[in-house]
């Protein structure tokens, strides 16, 4: 079954999906800077673009590529400055 979401005045949009690694959504953000709340762990590879991200309990923000990923902790917020047009397929678990 597929769920499409949109955020932040559509400037984040996704579709999620069952894959064979358990849900997952892909999905596409515009040039700006957001805040996501997780419920469950989160896997996010980038697909294209360029993200700046600050997890949680870090100072740092760190510059994610095309063929990276990083790893969030379920109940955590963390922040995103998307400095290209990106994609991005996400894993829950």
């Amino acid at each position: 079954m597929r769920k499409f979401n949109e955020y932040f005045n559509g400037n984040v949009k996704s579709i999620g999906f069952e894959s064979t690694e358990g849900t997952a959504t892909v999905g596409v953000m515009e040039i700006g800077e957001y805040e996501f709340s997780t419920s469950k762990i989160e896997i996010m590879s980038l697909i294209t673009g360029e993200l700046t991200v600050k997890l949680p309990d870090t100072e740092d923000w760190k510059v994610y590529k095309k063929g990276e990923n990083f790893t969030v902790a379920a109940n955590k917020k963390f922040q995103l400055k998307v400095i290209k047009p990106s994609s991005y397929l996400c894993l829950y678990k």
